[in-house]
Formats: structure tokens, C-alpha cells, sequence
């Protein structure tokens, strides 16, 4: 859940960033007593996260500043959505607007990235419900998941921001579950120890509500590490046909996931292999291309002044802050 407090620590520490020493820009232009009105609109289809962003961000440069949200978080956008009013003193609303964009865009687009993955996976169920003759609704546990991939420091905006685009939550950090990789295996095993013994004594140690989970990279793997009690197998880096495969030597005896999902960006016939998958039984996905890879559906804002200027030196139209259609970023 997605707090103001978290929201806060996160707006002051990029305004400490943006403007450590101020707004000297709007400091000597615009007059101390001028107010303005700005709306935050949509250039782009997607999905909206970012409620508590905007409504925190400008109040928190300055109570004076009044919010009104047009939209809710997981709500549809498209060309032209009205996403937010801003109106009050014009010198904290310009100085706020940048990291609030920044903040709320990126935020949209891990939404309506994992609105298509979402949207994919449902896809894929619907095909193999029909083709094996269910009842629609009857395959329920299949989840597309995040995974701790996150922005340092933005981890509790984005993992709700997939929640917002109808993605589910994995950890939220090292703390929830116990999650073991490679390299925790070769630690273990390296006395000499089997990796069943390893897992069974690692069990034993784990307070009984703590959820276990392994990651494997060979078939030859899951039979000792299933022995060792795991809640859940990762297949990782698994050849479609291996994984197949892997899904039917676990056979229920543990939840498992595929690879990250990444590999299977969404596009015309990108379900196909999740297709395959749930033909051998449903499970989580996992994906972090939605928190490392975002698009922006938005523009910024427009604000305009609330009364005429009082001198030639005042606001005296409207200040254009450069947007664009479609902002990427990637982990190059």
C-alpha cells in the first residue's frame, strides 16, 4: 500500500535535487502575489498512476496550492484526459511541476506497460480455457508479478504503480521472503552439503510463516531442490521447451515461475509461449521490464495566470513547459 508518508520522503528528496537552493528562475520572474490555474492533461493512451504524487507533490512545496484530481489511479486515459487542476500561488506550482510530472508520468507508464502484460496474459488463459473446453474464469491463479528491479529509492511508487495497471506485487524487498538464487546455492552446497539437506536446515531455521522460493537454471535441479520443501521454483533462463518440461516434473508439488517475462514483450503473437505455459498449469510470471522500461502519456501542464498582470515585468501569458509524446527509458 502506497503511503502519503513514503510519498513525501520521495518528493522532498528529488525537490532537494531539483531546487536545493530554490527556484531562482521563478523567484525573479514571477511576482510573489501572482496565482495561476494549470491542467495536466493526457497526450497519450494509457493507464493513470500518480494520485497521491500529484496531490502530495504540490502541497508539500505549498499548502496554499488546491488539487483537484480528475482521475483515479488505474483509471484509462487517452488524448486529451484531463488528469489534474492545480490552482493557487504561481511560484510553488512552477517550482513543483517538473519533479510531479517526472514523478506521475513515470509512474503512468509502468501502469500501461503492465496493462499490456496483464492484458496479454489474459489472453493467453482465454485460449487455453477454450481450447481444453473450460468454462471461462476456470484458470484463476495465473498472476503477472513484479520483481525488485525498481528505481533506487522509488520502489514503493512503482511496485503500486503495477498495481495500478492490475499487475500483483512480489517482495518488496529482501526482508518478505526467503528468495534464494545461484549464488546463495553455491555458498551453501560449497561444504559439501546436498542442496536438498541445505534447504531441509535452512526450513527448519525459518520462522513458519516465511515463504520459500529457488531460483534453478537446469532440469536436473528440480527434483533436489523440491525434495528440500520450497514453496515456489523460478525456472530461470529456460529454453521454452525446458521449461515446459520443468513445469511437468513439478508437477503441483510447488508454485512455479518462468523467466522473467521480458523476454515476451507484447505485441500481435507475444502470447504465444505463455500459451504453452499455462497449458502445463497456471502460475506467477514474474516481469521487471515495467519498473526499468516506462512510457510517458503525458504532457505538462499549462498554467494560467489567475488575475491580469499588474507590470510589464509580471506573468503575463502562459508558461509552456516542454512535453513530449513518448519519453523512454531503459537499463541500458
Amino acid at each position: 500500500m502506497l503511503t502519503r508518508s513514503a510519498v513525501e520522503a520521495v518528493i522532498r528528496s528529488s525537490l532537494a535535487e531539483d531546487a536545493p537552493w530554490g527556484d531562482i528562475t521563478s523567484e525573479l520572474v514571477i511576482p510573489a502575489e501572482a496565482t495561476a490555474t494549470a491542467t495536466i492533461t493526457s497526450r497519450e493512451e494509457g493507464v493513470f498512476a500518480g494520485e497521491e504524487v500529484i496531490r502530495t507533490g504540490f502541497t508539500t512545496v505549498d499548502p496554499r496550492l488546491e488539487v483537484t484530481l480528475h482521475v483515479r489511479d488505474g483509471d484509462k486515459i487517452t488524448p486529451g484526459t484531463d488528469i489534474a487542476t492545480v490552482t493557487g500561488p504561481a511560484r510553488p506550482l512552477l517550482t513543483a511541476e517538473r519533479t510531479v510530472l517526472n514523478l506521475a508520468q513515470r509512474m503512468s507508464g509502468i501502469a500501461t506497460l503492465t496493462a499490456r502484460y496483464v492484458a496479454e496474459v489474459e489472453k493467453a488463459v482465454a485460449e487455453v480455457e477454450s481450447a481444453n473446453k473450460l468454462p471461462a474464469g476456470t484458470i484463476t491463479r495465473t498472476r503477472v508479478a513484479d520483481t525488485r528491479k525498481t528505481t533506487p529509492g522509488l520502489r514503493a511508487l512503482e511496485k503500486h504503480a503495477v498495481t495500478c495497471g492490475g499487475g500483483h506485487n512480489h517482495r518488496f524487498g529482501l526482508s518478505d521472503a526467503v528468495m534464494l538464487k545461484d549464488n546463495h546455492l553455491a555458498v551453501l552446497t560449497a561444504g559439501g552439503a546436498t542442496i536438498t539437506h541445505a534447504l531441509r536446515e535452512l526450513r527448519r531455521k525459518m520462522p513458519h510463516t516465511t515463504h520459500m522460493e529457488v531460483e534453478v537454471d537446469r532440469l536436473d535441479q528440480i527434483e533436489d531442490i523440491l525434495a528440500g520443501g520450497v514453496d515456489t521454483i523460478m525456472l530461470d533462463n529456460f529454453a521454452l521447451a525446458d521449461l515446459v518440461s520443468g513445469v511437468a516434473m513439478v508437477d503441483g508439488r510447488a508454485s512455479w515461475k518462468p523467466p522473467g517475462a521480458s523476454r515476451w514483450r507484447p505485441s500481435a503473437r507475444s502470447h504465444r509461449p505463455v500459451w504453452m505455459l499455462f497449458q502445463s498449469g497456471p502460475s506467477p510470471t514474474r516481469c521487471g521490464r515495467w519498473t526499468w522500461a516506462w512510457i510517458s502519456p503525458w504532457t505538462s501542464p499549462y498554467p494560467r495566470p489567475s488575475a491580469t498582470p499588474r507590470s510589464p515585468h509580471e506573468h503575463a501569458g502562459n508558461v509552456v513547459a516542454a512535453g513530449s509524446q513518448c519519453n523512454r527509458r531503459s537499463a541500458g
